[in-house]
């Protein structure tokens, strides 16, 4: 297997094979984001991405669950994709899940037949960057879609019958926009009703321009007890049915999880808690990305 620089991957696919079709992120913008700024975005030669299946294959048999990356693999033609897919269920017929990363870009330049037929194929999950409902935050970050565009992506994405899993990070408006990210962010989750919603912490990254803002004194990190609060506003305005959540990250400062809308009262009563002092947050040298 060949990997060019660090490799990233959704926490849900620690145990997945990660084949780069790309390397990179074609948007590489995200002003709170410094994974990609190594590298120079491109997209793999097919054959390379063929070889590498096949020495996985010769290296480690059995494999159930794979993931497409780098930033946003979705961004492959459809055609070069089913390629891949195809290779994947002919060497791995026992492979359960393909993951893949998609940017609101990637799905909406996409027809909902290509991306049925994307499913067809075996493309099991998109995982989709949402970070905020609020188009405020959403331009602040240089998040390059409107929410507008972002639900438009998850609800084609739904519709096409491959499961959608959608993150947040809770703190990237800052301090002057707690009660604006909580909201906005509970009205697109809502709207979209995704598979499963992660809600990460922001973490800041020296060299992105959110690491300076804070610096100049431009951006006011929260702290662990206004991160609490603001996840309470979110929960208590979210509406969705069947949703996964999770906000146990390792950026996390308290670990909360459940399905919604059965164990919202249960995440409130927690989140309550720790505010009471009831619950140790993870001290700060313990969080990562």
């Amino acid at each position: 297997m060949r990997y060019e620089g660090v490799v990233y991957r959704p926490p849900s696919e620690a145990h997945s094979l990660i084949v780069q079709v790309t390397i990179g992120c074609s948007h590489n913008g995200c002003s709170f984001c410094g994974m990609y700024k190594e590298k120079k975005f491109r997209i793999r030669d097919l054959k390379e991405i063929i070889e590498d299946l096949e020495q996985a294959k010769l290296n480690y048999g059995l494999i159930k669950k794979i993931f497409l990356g780098d930033g946003d693999a979705l961004v492959l033609e459809t055609n070069k994709l089913k390629s891949i897919l195809s290779k994947i269920r002919e060497l791995f017929p026992e492979c359960e899940r393909v993951g893949i990363y998609g940017t609101s870009n990637d799905i909406l330049s996409k027809s909902l037949d290509e991306l049925r037929e994307l499913k067809e194929f075996g493309l099991g999950i998109v995982y989709l960057g949402v970070e905020s409902g609020s188009n405020e935050i959403l331009k602040s970050i240089n998040k390059g879609v409107t929410a507008c565009e972002m639900i438009m992506a998850g609800r084609k994405v739904k519709e096409s019958g491959i499961k959608l899993s959608a993150t947040l990070i809770s703190g990237i408006g800052g301090r002057a926009k707690i009660r604006e990210h909580a909201i906005e962010s509970a009205k697109l989750i809502s709207a979209i009703n995704p598979d499963y919603l992660g809600f990460l912490t922001l973490m800041l990254e020296s060299g992105t321009p959110i690491y300076e803002d804070v610096q100049k004194g431009d951006f006011h990190i929260l702290t662990p007890e206004e991160i609490m609060y603001e996840t309470r506003e979110f929960l208590q305005n979210v509406e969705v049915d069947g949703c996964v959540f999770r906000s146990n990250h390792a950026s996390n400062y308290l670990a909360l999880s459940g399905i919604l809308p059965g164990d919202k009262n249960q995440l409130l009563q927690d989140i309550d808690l720790a505010l009471k002092g009831e619950h140790r947050y993870k001290q700060e040298e313990y969080r990562r990305l």
